[in-house]
């Protein structure tokens, strides 16, 4: 049963919604600027029935899950070294807390010369994005789990990777989800941000082409598709984390 914010959040977005097609359909809205959503609909839906489109997003999706997959892996096991090693974590905090400040794009060229003129540069500048936002929230999460957690481990005499399994890795859930989301959202920023200006194929190119035709069907469709993409990975996400609350009795 959905509850009441959950009902609330559906409310606001069909008002919004409806507001933004009755203001373009009246015209309030110039087309030039933004089309009505069931126009981003059918463009949405055109795109997928089209080949070459469909080409382009699994191009996108594929090298987002490289992403992904590389952020979570590499970020959750560079949080639990830093979290062992307290001297090193302070050594790295500074840099840590000001890594957005450096734009990843600058790093472009080095990738190219690592990796070659392929979709790896691509996977590169998501993982970048993402891997620091997963470290961090490891970190975090490793260090909010309470002392008395801790202890019980030591009592119980359980083994190193026992510990990270049954005790570290359950208490510090939410903080390593969050991670995850974090790393889902970051990966799709880098990849199709790299796309716009530094690929020929994929997800983030065929926006910016239809934007450059002025073709804004297709245009405002493969950008409602990429939201509902994200949306749906991180739903799914907070899915699980909610069930996984549930089993641990609301902790």
């Amino acid at each position: 049963m959905m509850t009441r914010p959950g009902k609330l959040r559906w409310a606001l977005i069909i008002a919004a919604l409806a507001l933004l097609e009755g203001a373009c359909r009246l015209g309030f809205v110039s087309r030039q600027t933004i089309i009505a959503p069931t126009a981003m609909a059918a463009g949405a839906w055109q795109a997928l029935g089209s080949a070459e489109m469909r080409g382009h997003i699994l191009i996108t999706l594929a090298s987002v899950a490289q992403s992904i997959g590389l952020a979570i892996v590499v970020g959750f096991a560079v949080g639990a070294a830093l979290y062992r090693l307290p001297r090193l974590r302070r050594t790295l905090d500074p840099f840590l807390a000001s890594y957005y400040a450096v734009p990843a794009f600058v790093f472009y060229p080095v990738f190219i010369v690592l990796f070659g003129l392929n979709r790896w540069p691509l996977v590169a500048i998501g993982f970048v994005f993402a891997v620091t936002a997963v470290i961090i929230n490891t970190l975090d999460g490793l260090s909010r789990v309470p002392r008395g957690v801790r202890r019980t481990a030591a009592v119980m005499k359980l083994t190193p990777l026992q510990h990270i399994f049954f005790i570290m890795l359950p208490a510090a859930a939410p903080w390593l989800f969050t991670g995850a989301k974090f790393a889902v959202v970051y990966s799709f920023i880098g990849v199709i941000a790299g796309e716009f200006v530094l690929s020929g194929a994929g997800l983030g190119h065929a926006i910016a082409f239809a934007y450059n035709s002025f073709d804004n069907e297709t245009m405002y469709g493969l950008m409602l598709l990429l939201f509902l993409i994200v949306g749906g990975i991180n739903m799914q996400l907070w899915i699980w984390e909610q069930r996984l609350y549930a089993r641990r009795g609301g902790y």
